[in-house]
């Protein structure tokens, strides 16, 4: 590849091809937009600059987002040939403070809950309780249709990799009762007023004005937190990484290894049995 031309229309059909969704499509196309700024004076991709550039999102981003816009950047790269400039994620060992200061806790999700249920918001309670009832993807929502619902188990595609998602028995039921009274008769659970399928941007904008009138920090609430919620939760009940790892989907168990951590305050009673180190 000479000179440093963005080959959009040749990462978008690479994007395609893989069914990469919109959302997705988005992300990438403005994470490698990222790239060619910072760029904008180079006069070809080689490892050095590529290097750099990690070195440089460290400096001005946050870890998760430097490895999210590597994760778009290394697509690319394959797009256009040049995979093997490939660059290797930024690597997090031990206690991530900032994260874990950003959990959803039991005792949140509780309070969003019941403001939501004295607001009325009869929708946005049933789109937590699924989202931290099943640690699925905002995404995902989707697939909830009445007959899987019915049946207890939801077919999801995801990510080129389908997996079923289990219902619980008193998610089921709180389902079935919300399908009944909304007079729901198939298709999609999660429909606006005019039948079209629920935007996550709608739904993270109504969380974000749940939080405020429930007193809940507003850094804490936004949907792939239920999900982590919901895995924190399962593994501290059962242990069972392997089994968390297949229901999040995740193809790797070491995504899934950040959720055997202990929350920040259980770090910090783990050091406090250390103060007879100090004099």
């Amino acid at each position: 590849m000479s000179g440093m031309k963005f080959e959009k229309e040749i990462f978008m059909k690479y994007l395609i091809e893989r069914e990469a969704s919109e959302a997705t499509k988005k992300k990438y196309m403005t994470d490698v937009t990222t790239f060619y700024s910072y760029a904008a004076e180079a006069e070809e991709i080689d490892k050095e600059l590529l290097l750099a550039y990690r070195e440089w999102l460290m400096q001005h981003y946050a870890v998760s987002s430097v490895n999210s816009m590597l994760v778009a950047l290394n697509q690319y790269l394959l797009a256009v040939g040049l995979g093997k400039w490939k660059l290797r994620r930024v690597r997090v060992q031990g206690c991530n403070s900032k994260m874990m200061e950003r959990e959803l806790q039991k005792s949140d999700y509780i309070k969003l809950v019941r403001k939501a249920k004295e607001q009325g918001k009869e929708q946005l309670v049933m789109i937590m309780e699924t989202l931290a009832g099943t640690g699925i993807r905002i995404s995902e929502l989707r697939y909830f249709s009445v007959d899987s619902v019915q049946r207890g188990i939801v077919k999801v595609w995801n990510k080129g990799k389908y997996r079923p998602v289990i219902l619980t028995d008193q998610l089921r039921k709180r389902l079935l009762y919300y399908i009944r009274k909304n007079r729901i008769q198939k298709g999609n659970v999660f429909i606006t007023r005019s039948g079209h399928e629920k935007d996550r941007s709608n739904i993270w904008r109504e969380l974000k004005q749940l939080a405020v009138s429930a007193g809940v920090e507003t850094e804490k609430v936004f949907p792939h937190n239920f999900r982590h919620m919901f895995a924190r939760i399962f593994y501290r009940v059962t242990g069972n990484l392997l089994q968390l790892a297949d229901i999040l989907g995740h193809s790797s168990i070491e995504v899934t290894r950040i959720y055997a951590s202990d929350g920040i305050m259980e770090w910090k009673k783990s050091m406090e049995m250390l103060e007879m180190l100090v004099e």
